[in-house]
């Protein structure tokens, strides 16, 4: 029963760990977002975009469309990811307590 435990502790820390990881690249992802919404407010004229290797002339106003809903999606993701992050962290805490209590019998 402990090693269960112990093993289902070890599975909750290594899918928060990842949470974390995940957490972090959507977080610079929308950094970068709201940067290039940033530098599409203050551009005056063209607009360019990357798609692969080629940098393509965009509308600007399709450009800036697009970064803002990339960012609500981004939004959403994050809310996600803290949520399933909370919920996991509850239940490392509460394993853990059991585990406390079982060793202290």
């Amino acid at each position: 029963m402990d090693n269960q435990k112990i093993q289902e502790i070890q599975i909750l820390e290594q899918n928060i760990q990842n949470l974390l990881l995940q957490k972090q690249a959507f977080d610079m992802e929308l950094s970068e977002s709201r940067a290039a919404l940033k530098e599409i407010e203050n551009a005056k004229d063209d607009v360019f975009k990357l798609i692969g290797q080629l940098m393509i002339k965009s509308d600007k106003n399709k450009v800036k469309e697009e970064l803002l809903n990339k960012e609500k999606i981004l939004n959403l993701r994050l809310s996600t990811i803290g949520k399933q992050e909370i919920s996991l962290t509850e239940k490392l805490t509460s394993l853990r307590e059991e585990m406390m209590k079982q060793s202290k019998k």
